[in-house]
């Protein structure tokens, strides 16, 4: 049974309401790099193939899908949290890549070295990552704690972009920027877990399962450099099918 009310998509067997599941999160956990997204009058990019549809159809929960492309923490707190409740029982979260402006940082060092100052815009969202996202992660986390009191929440975490190699011709990172890049995706993962657990939350750190399959690996579960431009550096369908949901699944139990 599918029904979409108000841009959530709710899924269960037919004739069974099954545990509520909200997803929340940026584009992480809506599904951007799917290219296939669900009609649901927002601009969010929340897709069938995201590991949040495939946990909950494979589970028979009922999903409320908030997980929205661009999405910061207080987009989250704003527009995100009023799906959580008493009866929430499971709860997901990608966040904190677009407070740290990741997705500038990217495209800064994307650039010829002559025209790019990767090393300043790296050392700003290390700066940022390091001093400022963790109070904003604890605050948010909290009220996830507050509103969804008696829910499993999991805390979803940001894989490495880059295995070591550029295949893309309309882009220049160089091996110390992807060096970078990767150490940047390590570092807000530790402060994300770290917050994660003071809230007694679980973390679910993709880092492992996508080495080998980053941008240019074979097979690749991110996109490079693609068209539409919105799609590049995201999990494609594989990404989410056989990097994430199999990662975060078994911890929604």
């Amino acid at each position: 049974m599918l029904s979409i009310i108000g841009g959530a998509l709710a899924t269960a067997p037919a004739g069974a309401a099954g545990p509520a599941y909200v997803a929340l999160g940026d584009s992480y956990s809506s599904g951007v790099g799917t290219r296939t997204y669900i009609s649901d009058g927002t601009s969010c990019q929340r897709s069938t193939k995201a590991y949040p549809y495939l946990i909950a159809q494979a589970r028979g929960y009922t999903l409320n899908f908030q997980a929205c492309s661009g999405a910061k923490t207080a987009d989250v707190t704003a527009n995100q949290l009023g799906a959580l409740n008493t009866s929430t029982r499971y709860v997901t979260i990608s966040i904190g890549g677009n407070d740290a402006g990741f997705s500038d940082v990217i495209t800064e060092c994307a650039k010829p070295a002559w025209a790019s100052d990767c090393s300043g815009k790296v050392n700003t969202a290390n700066s940022f990552i390091t001093n400022t996202l963790p109070g904003r992660l604890n605050t948010l986390y909290a009220s996830i704690k507050t509103k969804a009191p008696n829910a499993k929440v999991v805390v979803v975490g940001y894989p490495r972009i880059f295995n070591g190699e550029d295949c893309n011709a309309a882009t220049w990172f160089s091996p110390d920027d992807e060096s970078r890049l990767n150490a940047t995706a390590d570092l807000i993962n530790s402060k994300i877990s770290a917050a994660a657990s003071a809230k007694g939350f679980t973390f679910a750190n993709p880092t492992s399962r996508f080495i080998g399959h980053a941008v240019c690996g074979d097979p690749e579960w991110l996109n490079g450099l693609s068209n539409p431009i919105s799609e590049s550096y995201h999990p494609n369908v594989t990404g989410h099918a056989s990097g994430y949901y199999p990662l975060v699944s078994p911890l929604l139990v």
